[in-house]
């Protein structure tokens, strides 16, 4: 048994048994060991920015960490952009970064990098295993990390390490997870006196708080007392549809998150921090609160969600409180005549499967999707959390592996997802039920309303250059079929609905170009 066998029986005693990678020569011996530990799930990636990506959508959906594996600093810097987004959805990662023997790290090897350096920003927890003998102590050290809100750990793997052979005397044993940490108990004391005082309370929710149990046990709090329950404009992973409890989200822009949270003094944080604006704007707030809104913090996003819910919806006295729930519902059908995205929103709304797995990369031009989709059958969305573009397809992939008897449906922008296209090979490769929907509007079209918003108003030639898709127009469905995906182009309601239709009946993945 060598370094490479040890990590992966390490990794499979803690419950890490999907890896996603893109190796180089510097992994080739944990590559070798796959052979010997079929239980691990290996996925081959064709750009690291589809492993990071994956990796975060297999753990958002399957509640437990999966494993990169990413050549040296530049595949892992190739991937940074998804561990941001990750990191910002407190997605519990386990990255293994191959890197030089410990030897050859003093030679300037022309792929010798400060990998550490480059792990930081996007990892709360780096550290290079240069020693065999604690490899499963440094795995387990990453995995107690990985499942620590924000969440994404990165181990660094010397060659030497890998190939060298391990104690016989070594020990792989799961590693034990600490307590989260504890909520606030005085929070409720607060509320109560706010709304004796006349006063508006929200809570903002995030996490489990937006799923299963947690998600019950605020609509009981909000059935019972009145209080206001939001989400973020941008969240991991959140539970919608019929039959379960509607959170209202902070909108994007600045202005509408301004208005919407104009009359709440009192705002209490359960799994999520306080809100901030996506950018600063010429003469625009920094925070949507007021400035005399008081926001106090229940729990974080590494504290006990769950039991501070529990003891809120306790000490507000809600516990026998029925939650209201949303009534099924179906969109209309949209007219027939050329697509816009609203129409082919309502469409995928109104044609939802129950229990499917919504992406939502579509950026400005699917923004609809979810007040169309309120009672729609009961789903699960998944967002862009860290505003790094290109996370759609690869999120996609991700979710599907973890849970393969489930629909999955990316709403893909056009530009963000030629971030990363490669990702419709991994989708094929595995024949994953994923049916992609790209908004073809061929434009950056986001970018010409942020030009407007800083206050260009006039722009010329030069930078429409750097705002349009249009010259040359991408060809999404020969882009997919290159890459092994089914794929077809609707202009029409009733194309695309013929198409959605189709899609949806058969399983494995399915591209559909919406040119709007």
């Amino acid at each position: 048994m060598n370094g490479a066998d040890l990590l992966c029986d390490a990794l499979l005693a803690n419950g890490v048994d999907v890896c996603f990678a893109n190796p180089g020569t510097s992994e080739m011996h944990f590559v070798a060991a796959l052979d010997r530990k079929p239980q691990l799930r290996c996925v081959l990636g064709a750009f690291e920015g589809v492993v990071t990506g994956a990796a975060d959508g297999y753990a958002r959906m399957a509640e437990k960490p999966a494993a990169t594996l990413l050549h040296l600093g530049p595949g892992l810097g190739n991937g940074l952009a998804n561990l941001h987004n990750a990191r910002r959805a407190y997605t519990p990662m386990v990255n293994i970064v191959g890197n030089h023997a410990t030897y050859h790290r003093g030679y300037e090897a022309p792929l010798s990098s400060d990998v550490e350096t480059l792990a930081k920003p996007m990892s709360e927890w780096v550290h290079s295993c240069d020693d065999v003998a604690r490899m499963a102590d440094d795995l387990n050290a990453a995995y107690v990390a990985a499942c620590s809100a924000p969440g994404v750990a990165t181990l660094l793997l010397p060659a030497d390490t890998a190939w060298n052979e391990a104690p016989l005397d070594a020990i792989v044993a799961p590693a034990v997870l600490p307590p989260r940490r504890p909520f606030a108990r005085d929070v409720a004391d607060r509320i109560r006196s706010a709304q004796s005082a006349g006063l508006r309370v929200a809570l903002l929710l995030d996490g489990v708080a937006l799923r299963g149990a947690g998600l019950q046990t605020a609509g009981r709090i909000a059935a019972r007392t009145g209080i206001r329950m939001l989400a973020p404009t941008g969240v991991g992973r959140i539970e919608r549809g019929a039959g379960r409890v509607a959170i209202e989200r902070v909108p994007y822009r600045i202005e509408a998150a301004t208005a919407a949270l104009a009359d709440v003094d009192l705002l209490v944080l359960v799994g999520a921090i306080a809100p901030v604006a996506f950018f600063a704007y010429p003469g625009m707030p920094s925070v949507p609160t007021r400035p005399d809104c008081e926001i106090l913090t229940c729990a974080g996003p590494d504290g006990d969600i769950a039991g501070a819910l529990d003891w809120l919806c306790a000490e507000l006295d809600a516990t026998q409180t029925a939650p209201v729930l949303v009534a099924p519902a179906q969109v209309a059908r949209p007219a027939d005549g050329a697509l816009s995205g609203e129409s082919v929103t309502a469409l995928v709304a109104r044609h939802l499967p129950a229990q499917a797995i919504v992406v939502d990369e579509s950026i400005t031009t699917g923004w609809r999707f979810s007040e169309q989709s309120r009672g729609a059958p009961a789903h699960d969305m998944l967002d862009l959390t860290g505003g790094a573009i290109g996370i759609g397809l690869p999120l996609a992939a991700g979710a599907a592996i973890a849970c393969p008897a489930r629909k999955v449906i990316c709403l893909q922008a056009d530009g963000s997802g030629l971030y990363t296209c490669q990702a419709l090979w991994t989708h094929a490769r595995e024949q994953l039920d994923i049916l992609t929907v790209v908004f073809a509007n061929r434009t950056y079209n986001t970018l010409h309303g942020e030009m407007r918003r800083v206050g260009v108003n006039d722009f010329g030639a030069n930078a429409q250059r750097m705002l349009n898709l249009d010259n040359p127009a991408v060809d999404w469905v020969g882009l997919a079929k290159a890459q092994g995906v089914q794929a077809a182009s609707a202009a029409t309601v009733a194309e695309f609905e013929a198409l959605l239709l189709r899609a949806l009946e058969q399983p494995g993945p399915f591209l559909i170009e919406a040119l709007i």
